[in-house]
């Protein structure tokens, strides 16, 4: 009984983890074309694929705890072995690892998207308070000595 549960819970979360690496992928495409209408509404239908997950996550580590196992691989494993359905729990417990783990380098690809272009906002938010100097060239190529820069409010 316990092992058929488990199954179903691998099965759900298999379906749950493809559409939120879909998603994942969605919000790196709309990250790229900084479209932020898009990005809410992403990230809107992201927070209850998460929640599920997570809560499944925690059922089936209380279902394996429950049968004095391990709540990890090893404990699949050794219930697996006592399972008619045993094959099918391994062989699912692998695919849901691969995707979440799929989803957890997309996510990573996603917020240096992010961080970057923070940092290229902030220097241009920089430039235009007059806070940073941009750097330019001279004739020789060399770092060319500015004189005190102003606002562009000010020029």
């Amino acid at each position: 009984m316990q092992d058929t549960n488990l199954l179903e819970l691998f099965t759900t979360d298999i379906g749950t983890a493809e559409q939120l690496l879909e998603l994942i992928d969605t919000e790196f495409q709309a990250l790229s074309d900084r479209d932020l209408p898009r990005l809410q509404s992403i990230l809107t239908d992201k927070l209850p694929l998460l929640t599920l997950l997570d809560q499944h996550g925690k059922e089936r580590s209380q279902l394996l705890i429950s049968l004095n196992l391990s709540p990890d691989r090893k404990g699949l494993q050794a219930l697996a072995a006592q399972s008619s359905h045993g094959e099918l729990l391994l062989e699912r417990g692998d695919q849901l690892s691969a995707l979440l783990e799929r989803c957890q380098t997309a996510n990573l690809r996603n917020g240096r998207l992010i961080r970057s272009s923070q940092a290229s906002a902030n220097s241009m938010l920089g430039i235009l308070r007059g806070n940073e100097t941009p750097s330019l060239y001279d004739s020789r190529g060399g770092a060319a000595r500015t004189g005190q820069q102003r606002p562009l409010s000010q020029a």
